[in-house]
């Protein structure tokens, strides 16, 4: 399931897997990263639900925006290499 997972996302996941993980990575940013993926997805299912409930399509951007990076945070966090999690959490 993985590996189909990983080809499916893998436009997404190319660009943050080239390199090498970054000198102050722990396992612990991987399940950050889940969480906080989490939290911006239901954050953008909650925008999801307030733009159909009132119908003002102004809401479409942080709909877009919350689920855009609740979905990354979630591919990266579930299915990415440790060096894209590093990337993406920041090599500093």
């Amino acid at each position: 399931m993985k590996k189909a997972l990983r080809a499916l996302f893998s436009p997404l996941l190319k660009p943050l897997e080239a390199g090498e993980v970054g000198p102050n990575y722990k396992a612990s940013h991987r399940t950050i990263l889940i969480a906080v993926g989490t939290l911006f997805f239901i954050l953008g299912t909650i925008s999801l639900v307030a733009m159909v409930y009132t119908g003002q399509l102004g809401a479409f951007v942080p709909v877009l925006a919350f689920l855009g990076l609740g979905g990354i945070c979630l591919v990266v966090g579930a299915v990415g290499s440790d060096a894209a999690v590093s990337k993406l959490w920041g090599n500093r």
